[in-house]
């Protein structure tokens, strides 16, 4: 009876940290918007304190010559990390970067954001690690729940450092790609252990294997979308530092060639969604977990395309950008769930015959 009061627990809280994952990548992509990486200098704590200020008058006098200092010590130590594991050009470009230099001024609005952004992280992390705990009530029938949420502590450990890493080295690119590839991967894993759960035993492919390889086609252009997508956003940053935030409107036009590949693979996107479409409408009744999750995800896609639009032709708002992080992120998640239930538990067909 224990036993499975702690499964129910488990899928239970599984389904919060999914839920507060996505809240945690909109708050991220609201920090990456708004420019508020560096509204706290310091990690984890911001200017020295759990609580951060709201004013500048109870910070010390030398509060930028103290972290500057900082993070040029910390941009030091990982350009030799580097170094080590053969990525010279990367360290080299983050030992002459003279942005880190640059001292930040103290923003109220900037800090709360990032310290906001941070608190989500916290609450989510502590969530993760109740879902490693209660997955052990697994261990018994699928040691792969367990391990798989161990594992997912360790990459959320990383994935905090490397957020620490892509704010003081001032969104360098490359680590920015990685940090959101590390989030999707951490995704994945809670959404692959809750559906394990929710459906343990044997499986086998429910639909044909078509509809299989397609799936996992579109899954792979829709992550190749979004890499492209974070590369777009290095490249918008880069223009912005050049142009010193100004000439919002002509961003886009000086991203150069990637802004132009980003939106064709979108329309590789949406025509590999409607192929889905068609094989899911075929092979899986209208009231299906199946096509229900194939419209949720064609919803999500026309309000994809709907900020893209935006970003393209109001000089990139900020509440757009963030919106379409969040947006690309819901459907690699629907999509990577949609991909799960094309597999049907054995043990749960046997049950219902």
């Amino acid at each position: 009876m224990k036993t499975f009061a702690s499964k129910i627990r488990f899928q239970k809280y599984s389904l919060v940290t999914i839920v507060l994952l996505f809240i945690l990548i909109l708050a991220g992509a609201v920090v990456r918007s708004t420019g508020s990486g560096m509204g706290c200098p310091d990690w984890p704590k911001c200017f020295g304190q759990y609580v951060p200020p709201t004013s500048i008058n109870q910070l010390p006098k030398d509060y930028k010559q103290k972290y500057v200092a900082e993070r040029t010590e910390k941009n030091q130590k990982f350009a030799k990390t580097l170094d080590l594991f053969g990525y010279v050009d990367l360290a080299r470009r983050i030992r002459e970067d003279k942005s880190i230099l640059i001292p930040e001024e103290f923003n109220a609005s900037k800090t709360w954001t990032e310290y906001i952004n941070r608190l989500v992280g916290a609450i989510s992390g502590l969530f993760l690690v109740l879902v490693a705990i209660f997955s052990f009530s697994y261990r018994g029938e699928n040691k792969l729940i367990p391990f798989l949420s161990v594992l997912n502590i360790l990459l959320v450990g990383f994935q905090a450092w490397l957020g620490s890493i892509v704010v003081s080295t001032n969104l360098v690119s490359g680590i920015v790609t990685l940090h959101m590839l590390l989030a999707l991967a951490i995704l994945a894993i809670l959404i692959g252990t809750y559906h394990m759960a929710k459906t343990y035993g044997k499986h086998r492919l429910d639909s044909s294997p078509i509809t299989h390889v397609v799936m996992v086609l579109t899954l792979i252009i829709s992550t190749v979308q979004i890499v492209f997508g974070t590369e777009v956003r290095e490249k918008i940053d880069a223009v912005s530092t050049h142009l010193q935030g100004g000439y919002r409107e002509a961003w886009i036009s000086n991203a150069g060639a990637i802004f132009v590949q980003h939106r064709d693979i979108a329309i590789l996107v949406l025509l590999a969604n409607i192929v889905l479409f068609l094989l899911i409408r075929n092979g899986f009744s209208r009231h299906s977990n199946q096509q229900q999750i194939m419209s949720f995800i064609f919803l999500i896609i026309m309000l994809q395309m709907g900020t893209g639009i935006l970003l393209s032709y109001w000089a990139l708002p900020p509440f757009a950008q963030a919106l379409h992080i969040l947006l690309a992120s819901l459907i690699f998640g629907a999509q990577f769930y949609l991909m799960l239930n094309l597999y049907t538990s054995v043990k749960n067909q046997e049950a219902n015959r």
